[in-house]
């Protein structure tokens, strides 16, 4: 299958914050698609086209602390050409513009919540829940994205000392969601599971990208999943050669190049646009054949 990408801004309410936050769906749509503004992006979308009757398969993508959900546009349309509803929101107290929350243990609660209450919307909404497959969610989570993910698909956290109130470890509450059937890991962050079993409940399949040159989330995060895991043969792991943390970003525009700005930064020779061609195709190949 192959359509137009549509895209649609939303804008969802966390009502245990008390906080609304942006979101965008992208989804398979027969209107064509046009250049289109997204904050400090132009993308290849059709904006507000209908929705190409379904049915879809879900993805959600959470982006890393202090990020954006624009980051990971490039990916949502490609899968939304190819036949998935994709919901990209943007963490409130967690991202570019307020970040406030950060290292905290109420943003470890917070984030899987965000994408339960996503997931809700999508199902519940007039418009898209009757074009998506029942049940079928795939979380695709970028470094602490990564972490969000897994909390979600079942995963038990453990808050840090310097990130509670009384500078003592402590759970993270958090529900695990059983729609959830795969789960997408970009260089995640993973230390809040380095309990014993805190992964033993994560038994869906999880396509891992590694960045060989990562310096914010080296291998050994990666092995917390491998090895925390109850099914290691579920466990899909790639290490890019070469690759940075932030190579899983979606390739900025020349204009915003630049050393003081690590995001759309990569080690010497890496090739990120052409690096995004072969990510995106490998991870349709994964949620084609999960879900």
């Amino acid at each position: 299958m192959s359509k137009f990408a549509g895209c649609r801004s939303l804008e969802l309410t966390d009502t245990e914050m008390g906080r609304a936050f942006p979101a965008l769906i992208m989804y398979p749509t027969e209107t064509p698609e046009r250049p289109e503004r997204l904050g400090p992006y132009v993308a290849e979308v059709a904006m507000n086209g209908p929705v190409a009757p379904g049915p879809y398969p879900l993805v959600v993508i959470s982006h890393g602390t202090g990020g954006s959900h624009l980051l990971y546009r490039d990916l949502a349309a490609y899968l939304a050409r190819q036949g998935f509803v994709v919901v990209l929101p943007e963490h409130p107290l967690n991202n570019r513009d307020n970040n406030e929350l950060a290292g905290t243990a109420a943003n470890l609660a917070n984030r899987p919540r965000h994408l339960r209450l996503v997931i809700d919307w999508a199902h519940g909404d007039r418009v898209f829940g009757p074009q998506l497959v029942p049940g079928k969610v795939a979380i695709v989570g970028h470094s602490q994205g990564g972490y969000t993910a897994l909390a979600l698909a079942g995963g038990r956290p453990m808050a840090f000392p310097n990130e509670t109130d009384d500078h003592q470890p402590h759970p993270v509450d958090v529900v695990a969601d059983d729609r959830i059937k795969a789960l997408v890991l970009l260089a995640p962050a993973t230390p809040w599971f380095m309990e014993e079993g805190a992964l033993k409940d994560v038994d869906v399949p999880i396509f891992l990208l590694t960045g060989q040159k990562d310096q914010h989330t080296p291998l050994w995060q990666a092995e917390i999943v491998k090895n925390g895991v109850p099914d290691s043969a579920l466990v899909e792991h790639r290490a890019i050669t070469n690759a940075g943390h932030f190579s899983f970003l979606s390739p900025f525009p020349p204009q915003m190049i630049n050393p003081a700005f690590p995001p759309s930064q990569d080690p010497p020779g890496f090739d990120r646009p052409r690096f995004h061609e072969q990510m995106n195709a490998e991870i349709l190949a994964f949620l084609r054949r999960v879900l």
